[in-house]
């Protein structure tokens, strides 16, 4: 394991949230290897290093997976300053520290995934990852084809930023409201509500059914139930591995090449100009730009090497053409 910021092994141990660590940190309470931290951006790695807060050796704690579904009127976080319910309202039967996985709105229900495991977190969140979310949007009026096809297409937000291509399928419609599916792989703040936005229908209801395949099964609001095994065994087997490459046997063609795709590879190339643009092409009016071969010119006469002993002859003036040149 690399090392991680000082907050970060605080709050993954449970001790305090990152902003509260910082004030432990900034405090002079912690230490690493017995040398008292206060800068914010050091660095420790929890596997190697003794890290202390207030005397006491951090133990880091076992790994927490959990699926909430989060009912509406609930903010996704675990401190609301302005006193509303958390979901940390909902954890009370679970001893570790937990946090959510990305945020739902407060009016939002659905799948919501909590751990304490932040290399899995931020694979999950990560936006190469490709994280696949689907929800099902009660729109307003009727949603005709060209705004189905400009959901699926994508659509430009009111920050100028389009959307990827989504999946989006109709549920329902009965003229006043219209019942959609949409699965889209990006995270953008309210993207479901600024995509109904963008199409001039207002979203005024959502829910979240499935969150990287987990779905919310039998789950009813307000409920929690751990990952099984086999879940966490996928979650992880799709978004926290990396494969490695394989190298190539020497000789052996790639997959799915075709043969003619590599002939010509053992051939010697035709050097390059300077800059990298390869060959100059021919001039207009040359034997190559008309299609026919070079010719050679002819062989330059050769005078005979002077016997030894003998005078060398003298060399002719400079512009003067002997009789065997002129032949």
């Amino acid at each position: 394991m690399s090392s991680q910021r000082l907050q970060k092994i605080l709050a993954q141990a449970g001790v305090a949230s990152r902003r509260a660590a910082e004030v432990l940190i900034t405090e002079g309470r912690v230490r690493v290897n017995g040398r008292i931290v206060r800068e914010l951006g050091s660095r420790a790695n929890p596997r190697r290093d003794r890290v202390e807060v207030d005397g006491r050796r951090l133990v880091a704690e076992r790994h927490v997976y959990c699926l909430l579904h989060k009912p509406r009127g609930v903010v996704t976080t675990l401190d609301d300053p302005e006193g509303r319910r958390t979901v940390k309202d909902l954890l009370r039967d679970i001893e570790q520290r937990v946090f959510p996985v990305g945020r739902l709105d407060f009016q939002t229900s659905g799948v919501l995934l909590l751990t304490n495991d932040g290399e899995l977190a931020q694979a999950l969140l990560h936006p190469r990852r490709s994280v696949p979310k689907t929800y099902h949007a009660k729109l307003e009026g009727q949603v005709d084809k060209e705004r189905l096809e400009a959901l699926r297409t994508g659509v430009v937000l009111d920050d100028g930023a389009k959307t990827a291509p989504a999946e989006v399928n109709v549920l329902r419609s009965d003229g006043k409201y219209t019942s959609l599916e949409i699965t889209i792989a990006e995270g953008k703040n309210r993207q479901i509500h600024r995509m109904g936005e963008a199409i001039g229908r207002t979203v005024v209801r959502l829910t979240r059914t499935s969150f990287a395949g987990l779905t919310l099964e039998s789950l009813r609001a307000g409920q929690l139930r751990p990952l099984s095994a086999l879940e966490l065994a996928d979650l992880k087997q799709k978004y926290l591995q990396v494969a490695p490459r394989r190298k190539r046997p020497t000789g052996q063609e790639p997959e799915g090449v075709p043969e003619d795709a590599t002939s010509g590879a053992d051939e010697p190339r035709a050097p390059k100009r300077a800059g990298g643009r390869g060959p100059r092409p021919p001039r207009k009016g040359s034997q190559a730009a008309a299609g026919r071969p070079p010719v050679a010119p002819p062989p330059r006469p050769r005078r005979p090497a002077p016997r030894r002993g003998a005078a060398a002859a003298p060399a002719p003036a400079r512009g003067a053409r002997t009789r065997r040149a002129r032949g």
